[in-house]
């Protein structure tokens, strides 16, 4: 801050003057020892002289002395008293300069209690293998219009499939590497998926509480490698699990009693087909339960019923909070853009809502990576006055077919596949049978704890981001940028609301 903009805060209130002198009292940053200091500041303060000014409590006082009366004591000034009067004459920008490392001291403590709210910016979405994947895949799940409350978790999809494609060869491996569609080297993907799944670990039980497992099941079929499981665990959490020799039912009923398992005890929702596992079949799972904590509390009361305008019209609980929360909105495509902060900024969860009630299909496919990382790049701090629904949404799904039109195609086809990695056997041996995956999320109020030690935010004029209708959601890390987790609430559980008429 420059000494002209100090001078102008002191003068707004009324300096005593005569003759061009002026008498102020500075309480040296907020010891109560209170310094005088008088003399002339002529009628101009240079402009360009930087001061490290920067908390409240080193603003000049003025004494309330306002007479001018030392003023003449010095222009009278003869003996002792006089000469004494006249010794703390220096220039006031000096003084002002003496106490910078007290200064520094104060904003580091105050930087400090507000960091849990101004958490850094995470890496960009662009040329990471989870969002390269999982835009596409959810445009794919997405293309069937049955599909409603999609969910599942990009992170785990990427890393699981990149560590099956590491056991590939020939035009399989080049079709895993083309499916995750990294802009960096396959081996750099991987190394980002593998340290991604470390972050996730080391966040969970802060920001969120998740349950995360994954797992290669085979079907009588050669042995697996030990290399290629000592590897896969090590960098993706990919267990083997080899299956029986029972018929499609006791396959099925295997794999749900190890999501539930692997999901924390809740129950594995159904899924839509059967699992058809031959000889060589490999079958790759996924189980993902998510609930995040806030970085500050909503609010919430048991009779706060409102309408959710979805697929159908149902009366839900809602939680309100007015806060400031990354926002930007796009008036050319009609989206509002709004990123909330989980508890210790190791997680934010970006809400992508359509300006008006309307189903999910149009903003579904403007989904790409570019337009989403410049959605993130744009918004900006704002006052902001959110409304969400309370709810809990589950799902189970055959990934086969999307990633089928992603352009996975031959790991499918036993003749073609080439898993020779997995097993050290030539290809025709193994192939893939089914991707499956369960997911959970649980959207509610809480935040985590120590809300009180968070600066105050200042809240003026708040915009309007009433999720009461369809809208998309993203989790991301914090400290790789990865996508933990993706979908879409197009319908929350609760009352029906029956028209009248």
């Amino acid at each position: 801050m420059s000494l002209s903009k100090i001078w102008r805060r002191v003068s707004g209130r009324r300096l005593a003057s005569t003759g061009g002198c002026h008498h102020l009292t500075f309480d040296i940053w907020g010891s109560g020892d209170r310094k005088d200091v008088h003399g002339s500041f002529g009628k101009s303060v240079p402009g360009n002289a930087e001061l490290p000014l920067t908390t409240a409590t080193s603003e000049p006082r003025l004494s309330p002395t306002s007479s001018g009366e030392h003023c003449r004591r010095d222009r009278a000034g003869d003996g002792d008293q006089s000469r004494a009067a006249m010794l703390p004459r220096l220039p006031v920008y000096i003084l002002l300069f003496l106490p910078l490392a007290p200064v520094q001291r104060s904003t580091a403590d105050s930087s400090e209690k507000s960091s849990a709210s101004s958490p850094h910016l995470p890496p960009p979405p662009l040329g990471d293998p989870s969002w390269a994947l999982g835009l596409r895949l959810y445009q794919a799940l997405r293309s069937d219009s049955r599909s409603v409350n999609t969910l599942f978790s990009p992170l785990l999809a990427a890393s699981s499939l990149g560590a099956l494609g590491g056991g590939s060869a020939g035009a399989s491996a080049s079709q895993f590497q083309d499916l995750l569609k990294a802009s960096s080297s396959a081996k750099a993907g991987a190394e980002l998926l593998s340290e991604s799944l470390k972050s996730l670990g080391k966040s969970n039980g802060t920001s969120f509480h998740a349950h995360a497992s994954t797992a290669l099941f085979s079907k009588e079929a050669p042995q697996v490698s030990q290399a290629f499981v000592k590897d896969s665990q090590a960098r993706f959490g990919l267990q083997h699990q080899p299956l029986g020799k029972g018929d499609s039912k006791a396959d099925l009923k295997r794999l749900r009693s190890w999501a539930k398992a692997a999901l924390g005890g809740l129950d594995a929702a159904p899924l839509a087909a059967e699992i058809q596992a031959k000889a060589g079949s490999l079958i790759l799972a996924n189980a993902f339960s998510f609930k995040g904590l806030w970085e500050r509390q909503f609010g919430e009361g048991s009779s706060d019923l409102r309408t959710f305008l979805g697929k159908k019209y149902t009366k839900i609980m809602m939680m309100h909070r007015a806060g400031l929360y990354r926002f930007h909105e796009d008036i050319q495509n009609m989206v509002q853009v709004l990123e909330a902060p989980l508890w210790g900024g190791k997680a934010s969860v970006v809400l992508l809502l359509p300006f008006h009630v309307e189903d999910l299909a149009r903003l579904d496919k403007l989904l790409t990576v570019q337009l989403v990382s410049k959605w993130l790049e744009k918004s900006s701090m704002s006052s902001i006055s959110i409304s969400l629904p309370k709810a809990n949404i589950s799902s189970a799904l055959s990934l086969q077919k999307p990633l089928s039109a992603l352009g996975l195609v031959d790991a499918w086809d036993q003749k073609v596949a080439d898993f020779s990695g997995v097993s050290g056997k030539a290809k025709g041996k193994l192939h893939l049978s089914a991707v499956l995956q369960w997911t959970s999320l649980e959207l509610a109020a809480q935040a985590g704890p120590g809300e009180d030690q968070l600066e105050e935010e200042e809240i003026e004029k708040p915009k309007m981001f009433y999720a009461d209708h369809p809208f998309v959601f993203l989790v991301r890390d914090n400290a790789t940028g990865a996508l933990l987790l993706m979908g879409a609430l197009d319908h929350v559980e609760g009352e029906a609301v029956h028209d009248e008429l």
